[in-house]
């Protein structure tokens, strides 16, 4: 059987999608997770996909953001990393995706003063490999092991370290 389904995951650093609903083999409805420290915010999202088919569309309908403009409105594209298209090019994030829309979309956010609408970011992307590993993001991902490994180079340096001095803070 061909299996066109998708498979979502973010369980990973810096991963947030809460949930994906397939409404058919070329369109998805997906739930971010809150951006972390917020009260309730999402715009940013990180995921990957996996069980692609080569030449497939698929549109993926983002139905929970909630800030009212995006840049997206403004040509912004989103960001992807084929582990396929990676290997065979040489060539990691690049921006890409096709029908890039920003839009209210009707559904409403209870919040704690007033209810507020949220917003649905949507576009198409076409999958240039059978059964690659894809990933999608808001920006590039910096994760809290990134910063870690960073500080710590800095650290090990002889030289920085006479201009550095690291604390916790909280």
């Amino acid at each position: 059987m061909f299996d066109k389904t998708l498979i979502f995951e973010s369980r990973f650093e810096s991963g947030n999608l809460a949930a994906a609903l397939k409404v058919n083999d070329n369109d998805y409805y997906l739930a971010l997770q809150n951006d972390v420290n917020t009260s309730g915010n999402t715009q940013w999202f990180f995921f990957r996909v996996s069980n692609t088919k080569i030449f497939n569309t698929v549109r993926f309908s983002m139905l929970n953001l909630c800030k009212p403009d995006s840049l997206y409105n403004e040509g912004m594209k989103v960001l992807i990393y084929s582990e396929k298209y990676a290997a065979e090019k040489d060539i990691g994030w690049y921006r890409g995706g096709q029908k890039i829309a920003y839009y209210p979309n009707g559904i409403r956010k209870d919040g704690k003063k007033s209810q507020s609408t949220l917003y649905t970011m949507t576009f198409s992307y076409e999958f240039e490999y059978e059964d690659d590993i894809v990933y999608f993001a808001y920006c590039y991902p910096y994760t809290y092991t990134e910063l870690i490994d960073e500080l710590n180079t800095i650290m090990a340096d002889p030289i920085k370290q006479q201009y550095v001095q690291r604390r916790t803070l909280t």
